[in-house]
């Protein structure tokens, strides 16, 4: 599955030594580290040449230190310049001089389903996969993550966390976030890759570069995870210290409707809450807990003040 470079009309080698590795630390009191560890491992993509490194943001949330692996093996530390929860995105300043080479931004809305790509980790040719896109779709995410159109693409890689969705012309079209199953028959299903697409970076990237963050509202979160069960949205988990703990919400709980609004999958759940307003606003929610019906009110919050921000070095 690795790709070779006589199937390509860019340089595929000089392309990849802009995917370096990503390795970050975060402290056992992080809000993430129960969910994500206190160490994590990944890729990541040099963007421009004076060291920003784009991954996948929860390789390096609530971070206090992280390295970076370069396609010569050198080391340099970074700086986490931010993060965009609703993307999913992460951006690091290497601390370093690297002189390497800096992979330019493509156009992901070009892309179509069975265009070729190559799914591109640290390491080269033989960390990486020569696959396809096989569906452009929404992707709702139980954390409270939700994607209009996110790409898929198969064969998996198998350590895709920050790796980098090359297209035909060189270009960096995503990042890779997760590996999911989809069925391909009745009896069968494969592992494909979810990638984050890059035209959703180029809006909030100078904002996170300058400021950490995106400078628009926050969307209210509510601190649980969910799934789907059959036509209805039941919370799997209850994040500690968040609004839904606050709230009194159960794992378990079947949730019927957001202000009077039918939920019948994740992603109308989550457009449902983020519909009324900004973080902070009250979300009314009612569960059906063990057979009974119960009116729960949820004073959301803003997910970026239950975590520790950048480590200035």
């Amino acid at each position: 599955m690795q790709p070779s470079p006589e199937n390509y009309d860019f340089d595929l080698e000089h392309a990849l030594r802009a995917v370096v590795g990503v390795r970050s630390i975060v402290p056992p009191d992080a809000y993430t580290a129960e969910t994500l560890g206190t160490e994590r491992l990944g890729h990541g993509v040099l963007i421009r040449p004076e060291g920003i490194v784009l991954t996948i943001g929860y390789l390096v949330t609530e971070a206090e230190t992280v390295w970076i692996k370069l396609a010569d093996n050198r080391v340099a530390q970074g700086h986490v310049l931010g993060y965009d929860q609703e993307t999913g995105f992460g951006v690091v300043q290497a601390l370093a001089r690297l002189d390497e080479v800096a992979l330019p931004l493509g156009n992901s809305s070009a892309t179509r389903v069975g265009d070729p790509v190559v799914v591109g980790g640290a390491g080269g040719r033989s960390n990486s996969v020569a696959a396809k896109i096989v569906a452009k779709q929404e992707f709702a995410g139980y954390w409270e993550y939700l994607l209009d159109e996110a790409i898929f693409t198969a064969p998996s890689h198998p350590h895709w966390g920050g790796s980098a969705m090359i297209g035909a012309d060189g270009r960096l079209l995503g990042i890779g976030s997760l590996q999911v199953q989809r069925l391909v028959s009745e009896k069968k299903s494969e592992d494909i890759n979810m990638i984050v697409p890059i035209d959703l970076l180029k809006p909030v990237l100078d904002d996170i570069m300058t400021a950490g963050r995106p400078k628009r509202p926050a969307r209210p979160w509510l601190g649980l995870y969910a799934t789907e069960v059959g036509n209805r949205v039941a919370i799997a988990g209850i994040a500690g210290r968040g609004p839904a703990k606050t709230a009194d919400l159960r794992s378990g709980d079947i949730i019927i409707s957001v202000a009077g609004a039918d939920v019948k999958n994740l992603a109308g759940f989550f457009r449902n809450v983020w519909s009324l307003g900004e973080a902070g606003v009250e979300v009314p929610i009612m569960v059906n807990r063990e057979g009974r019906m119960l009116d729960v009110r949820v004073r959301s919050g803003d997910r970026r003040r239950f975590l520790k921000g950048p480590v200035l070095h």
